[in-house]
């Protein structure tokens, strides 16, 4: 049974109708499309026939993929993650535009990692939506693994920008999707880091997602395990949150 949890019925009444309706649908249940939160999103993204959806990151949104799968739109290859999910609901909203949607994140990966495989996990998709969710990595892995990751905050929101400045010039009209990077376990040195990706979404004019923000809302306490199993990952309701976030914000 879920924690009990904290918010305003106003705050919370349109979230819970549609998380009742999504875990009943199950993981690839449809939803017709909802409004963006005009502050969040700088337009409505409007979709066309054959447009490409890549969603990269880490563990979170790999979520088990079947990697050795290269093609768009196959359940194994999208995983068990929210990307799924978004991909169920985005064919059912748009079932006549054909959409190629592809997920590529890894779990474990930092942005320097993401950099690395860019050219063949972004650049070569050519998508008209890019949505990239990191930074947990960057942090845990310079205190975690006998600490041989040394980058640092200042690393990561560098290296962020110079990883969108190339995604705009290579890939000429994407719209690109900051999701807030997220963890349930009231890390206080994690918050350097959401406010660089925020701040990157900013300076660049682009749609921020904001999923810890979002967390903190429904999250009976920092450890609930009613949406993230520990503390990092998402449960299938913390999958279910972050579709519904992702879809208000982005506006498809």
């Amino acid at each position: 049974m879920p924690q009990k949890r904290t918010a305003t019925s106003s705050d919370l009444f349109s979230r819970r109708s549609l998380l009742k309706q999504g875990l009943a649908l199950g993981a690839f249940g449809a939803m017709s499309p909802l409004p963006t939160y005009a502050k969040e999103s700088p337009s409505p993204i409007k979709l066309q026939k054959g447009d490409v959806i890549l969603f990269q990151g880490d563990s979170i949104t790999d979520a088990g993929r079947k990697k050795e799968v290269g093609h768009a739109n196959h359940t194994g290859a999208l995983g068990k993650s929210y990307a799924a999910m978004l991909a169920g609901q985005l064919h059912a909203a748009y079932p006549g535009l054909d959409l190629q949607i592809y997920n590529r994140g890894i779990s474990g990966n930092k942005i320097p990692d993401l950099a690395a495989r860019w050219h063949n996990d972004a650049i070569d998709l050519k998508p008209k939506v890019l949505s990239i969710l990191v930074g947990i990595n960057d942090l845990w892995h310079t205190v975690a693994f006998g600490s041989k990751y040394k980058g640092t905050v200042e690393d990561y929101e560098t290296g962020y920008r110079e990883l969108i400045e190339r995604s705009q010039k290579e890939i000429p009209g994407v719209r690109i999707v900051i999701c807030e990077p997220f963890e349930l376990r009231n890390w206080k040195e994690f918050d350097p880091y959401r406010e660089a990706a925020k701040r990157v979404a900013e300076e660049k004019h682009l749609t921020f997602v904001p999923f810890h923000s979002e967390f903190q809302k429904v999250a009976e306490n920092p450890n609930s395990k009613f949406w993230a199993w520990d503390g990092i990952h998402p449960t299938i309701p913390g999958h279910a949150l972050m579709c519904e976030v992702w879809r208000e914000v982005v506006g498809i």
